[in-house]
């Protein structure tokens, strides 16, 4: 028979094989509706949602779409990043979408917990967002929602269209300190690289570093100017120039302009983060997000960009340190970006400001694990004797959370080891500790060399 949303599978059975007298003695009583799930189970029931857990005997009517609205919701949402220019707006159309979707379908839905629990996140949703009820929706249809620049929107319809069925991978790069490059391959180097440098230099965009020598006596360098130029692209953006300097890090293009592109939905925009220390842009058109930083003297780059542009070059445009890395005559690590790898040397007399325990400390409060960023810090901390090293370091992780596309490879460890050798980089002890001082107090010699 079938089975009504009030009573259980077992229920209905017993209520079945019972006496006709018991049958009147016993009246079915209705149900109370069903109670809204915890919070913390939300997670769990948007994953019932997409199909990965199953009804038993009880199947919920066919015509219950909760599956389907939240697969296209999913499908609208999965290219967002939270760094990147239009996140609030792009995300709220989604939530409307899967509101409305919900809304279609809640007649056959009900008495469905999968149901109720994406009404009771989608309103939960709305809220943190700030997300207004009415105002315009996503469409699941790639001819409705194509944007020639915008290029989540014309990368999502070649996909549909029968082109490349995955979504379009993206790469990070990023530069700070001493300075310490990280490629797009997440090769993690440092490098000495004085005078200005093309970290890229593709078909969509160009960014230059200057970089002078921070100690006297010392091949140790750091950025102090950053160029970036975002070429001409269709009606999309004439050819916009952004350059920082240290102690001048404005939140316009050279030109006075703060965005390029017509229209109310600028496709390429500069803002301050933070006034004096902090400027973000993103350009639509090509996906791409660019953070840079000032702290203390000295400049920081990230940046965020879909892979098929960033190898659209040229022959000739092949010195690129964010593609290729540093030249091996400028570089100053051991090939698998250990600065303390050059071992067995006298140790240098302390540095400017900063023992090797007292740096160690310092790095340890900035960068927890012993990573490549705190190899990198307490490094910086003994050559220059310049505290805002190691804040560097860790607003270098911060641009790496926020913008590089996998989460497991956000921190890099010695030798090329992923997060599971965490463990022993962070407790290794003294033993440790001296391995790390040998080895740096070895590297420092090569610089003053």
């Amino acid at each position: 028979m079938g089975c009504r949303a009030a009573p259980s599978c077992a229920a209905a059975a017993a209520a079945a094989a019972a006496p006709a007298g018991a049958e009147q003695r016993r009246r079915p009583q209705p149900c109370p509706p069903p109670r809204p799930p915890p919070p913390a189970l939300l997670p769990l029931l948007l994953l019932l949602g997409l199909g990965l857990l199953h009804a038993g005997d009880c199947q919920q009517p066919a015509q219950c779409r909760i599956q389907k609205c939240t697969t296209d919701f999913v499908s609208l949402t999965s290219h967002l990043n939270s760094a990147i220019d239009g996140f609030d707006s792009e995300f709220c159309k989604a939530l409307r979408a899967y509101a409305g979707c919900t809304q279609r379908t809640s007649k056959a839905c009900r008495g469905n917990l999968v149901y109720h629990s994406a009404v009771l996140g989608i309103s939960d949703l709305m809220s943190q967002r700030n997300c207004s009820k009415d105002g315009p929706t996503s469409s699941t249809n790639p001819e409705v929602t194509h944007d020639p620049c915008n290029y989540h929107s014309h990368a999502g319809a070649r996909e549909h269209g029968g082109g490349d069925l995955s979504p379009p991978s993206y790469l990070f790069c990023g530069l700070f300190g001493d300075p310490h490059l990280r490629t797009f391959k997440d090769h993690f180097q440092t490098c000495k690289v004085e005078g200005a440098w093309p970290l890229i230099d593709n078909n969509y965009l160009s960014v230059q570093v200057t970089n002078v020598p921070v100690v006297p006596g010392s091949s140790a360098t750091a950025t102090n100017k950053v160029t970036v130029i975002f070429k001409a692209h269709g009606a999309c953006t004439e050819q916009k120039v952004y350059q920082a300097v240290s102690d001048d890090l404005p939140a316009a293009f050279v030109d006075g302009s703060t965005s390029g592109g017509d229209g109310d939905a600028k496709s390429l925009v500069v803002r301050e983060r933070e006034s004096g220390r902090a400027v973000e842009m993103h350009a639509r058109y090509i996906g791409t997000t660019v953070f840079v930083r000032q702290l203390g003297r000295y400049l920081t780059l990230a940046l965020r960009m879909p892979e098929a542009l960033a190898m659209a070059y040229e022959e000739s445009q092949d010195l690129q340190l964010c593609v290729h890395g540093c030249p091996l005559a400028e570089r100053i690590d051991d090939g698998r970006g250990r600065v303390s790898a050059i071992l067995g040397r006298p140790a240098p007399p302390p540095g400017p400001g900063f023992s090797l325990e007292a740096a160690h400390a310092r790095c340890r409060e900035r960068v927890p694990l012993q990573d490549l960023y705190f190899q990198s810090c307490v490094f910086d901390l003994l050559t220059t004797g310049d505290a805002n090293f190691s804040a560097a370091a860790r607003s270098a992780l911060e641009d790496v959370a926020a913008l590089h596309p996998r989460r497991e490879r956000w921190h890099l460890f010695p030798g090329g080891g992923g997060p599971a050798g965490a463990g022993a980089g962070a407790g290794g002890g003294a033993g440790g500790a001296r391995a790390l001082g040998a080895g740096l107090a070895g590297l420092l010699l090569l610089r003053l060399l």
